[in-house]
């Protein structure tokens, strides 16, 4: 199983990171790996979506339901895909004047050892870089 971790501070409030990770809609136009997103359901405690994952013509996708304590928490809870395992969270904690602790957690292994060895070190890698590319999209959009 591999995992990966990753804490940051950034200079943006938690409901406005919160709300970035929420917009499964927008993915695609800041994730270079993602090729397309579908929503499925949204409330205030639920967001069901699925990401396409095309990366250097490696193709994949997954599903989640992401229970929602806004803007506090969401842990990822797998529907479908190529894993037997995979869960996570994020946490975003205010840190007054400076704005946000984001942090992201997931553990994930593929559903065979042929997919793991072909998939888990570019997925590995996409989930290594992907609260930067949050944190970047924050900066990019106008403070909330």
């Amino acid at each position: 199983m591999t995992t990966v971790t990753k804490s940051v501070i950034v200079p943006r409030s938690p409901r406005r990171m919160f709300e970035l990770v929420d917009e499964v809609e927008s993915y695609p136009e800041f994730l270079p790996w993602c090729a397309a997103t579908q929503l499925f359901e949204r409330s205030a405690g639920i967001t069901r979506a699925r990401i396409d994952i095309d990366y250097h013509g490696l193709k994949s996708h997954v599903t989640t339901v992401n229970r929602k304590q806004p803007y506090e928490r969401m842990d990822l809870e797998f529907v479908d895909g190529p894993f037997r395992t995979f869960r996570g969270h994020w946490r975003f904690a205010a840190l007054g004047e400076e704005g946000a602790r984001v942090e992201f957690a997931l553990e994930f292994a593929f559903a065979s050892a042929s997919m793991d060895a072909v998939l888990a070190p570019v997925f590995g890698h996409i989930m290594e870089t992907l609260v930067d590319r949050f944190v970047a999209r924050a900066e990019s959009l106008p403070c909330a």
